[in-house]
């Protein structure tokens, strides 16, 4: 008798100390705005949509989200991240390039065999460094990784080796680093913001382009380029950013719930994009002539000017040692 009182007694206990727990549709109203220089169709944007998705039906709406994309640079969304002007951004590496120049490696030509070797050097104390120093220079905490594809090439001729690039006035992010390296191979690379990408094909100012799968089909950059070369030349990944100081003023059962979320969408969209990259390219080649072009020629061609940004760029550590990982 004795036994069955206390189990019931024990019962009751907890369920009033669940009764008590808080739910997470319970709490002060929360807005969050969320940039992205790329437009719908994107795969950075379907995570930023993922999540909104998710923190909304988990919190009944209490945690509001604001997607606003495809009409700033992604200098000028990583900008107001870092000030505070919106909550959250799920975009390129600009937060890296900007405020842990010297770990920008993450994010080059030629550095990273595939995604598995990213995710394993980024997970490591290479990326636990890089994440410190974005959020001590930035104001803005990594949430997670999303993976873009390998970054190709497009232009209106085949171009098989790099000998057929020299001279290309190629479009490029206003990345000093990716500049070396595409100068290196033979480029006259163009900086041009990527809210400018399809106008500046179509107006000349570009002969060519580079960028993932996603990227080239959600600008339609087949209306304006005639080829696609399969130089493969970059890991793409993008993340998922919160300003740090918004984060730290929120409760930590929302912050919990943000970091899910996010990392739910982040993984949502990484398994989405490389089940649907057979798929985009099948669309742009009905469209594109696809170059299979001489890979490790161009890798050969530019890696003297990724050796030479290691030691003057990157010195925290060496291509060998990355490599190694």
């Amino acid at each position: 008798m004795t036994r069955v009182i206390n189990g019931m007694l024990i019962a009751l206990t907890v369920a009033a100390l669940l009764g008590c727990a808080t739910s997470p549709k319970e709490g002060p109203l929360v807005s969050i705005r969320i940039g992205s220089p790329f437009k719908e169709g994107h795969i950075l944007v379907d995570a930023a949509a993922k999540f909104k998705e998710i923190i909304e039906q988990e919190t009944g709406g209490r945690i509001k989200v604001t997607l606003q994309v495809g009409t700033e640079s992604e200098e000028v969304i990583n900008d107001k991240n870092s000030k505070g002007e919106i909550e959250m951004q799920s975009n390129g590496h600009r937060a890296l390039e900007i405020f842990a120049p010297k770990y920008f490696f993450f994010n080059a030509p030629y550095v990273m065999k595939d995604l598995e070797h990213f995710m394993r050097v980024w997970n490591g104390k290479l990326g636990d460094k890089a994440r410190e120093e974005v959020e001590k220079n930035g104001n803005v905490k990594y949430l997670g990784i999303v993976y873009r594809g390998l970054r190709q090439t497009t232009a209106n001729k085949p171009l098989v080796t790099p000998d057929d690039v020299k001279g290309l006035k190629l479009r490029l992010p206003t990345v000093k680093t990716w500049i070396a390296v595409w100068k290196e191979i033979g480029a006259d690379p163009v900086p041009i913001p990527l809210t400018e990408l399809y106008a500046s094909l179509k107006d000349g100012r570009a002969e060519a382009s580079e960028g993932d799968l996603s990227q080239i089909s959600s600008f339609k950059l087949q209306e304006v380029q005639s080829h696609l070369i399969i130089t493969n030349h970059l890991v793409q990944t993008g993340g998922m950013m919160i300003n740090k100081a918004f984060f730290d003023k929120l409760s930590k059962a929302d912050q919990k719930l943000i970091v899910e979320a996010s990392k739910k969408a982040c993984d949502w969209a990484t398994d989405k994009l490389k089940k649907s990259e057979s798929s985009i390219m099948d669309t742009l080649k009905q469209s594109m002539k696809v170059v299979i072009p001489n890979a490790e020629a161009f890798r050969a061609k530019g890696k003297p000017a990724v050796e030479q940004l290691f030691k003057t760029e990157w010195p925290v550590t060496t291509w060998a040692e990355v490599l190694a990982q």
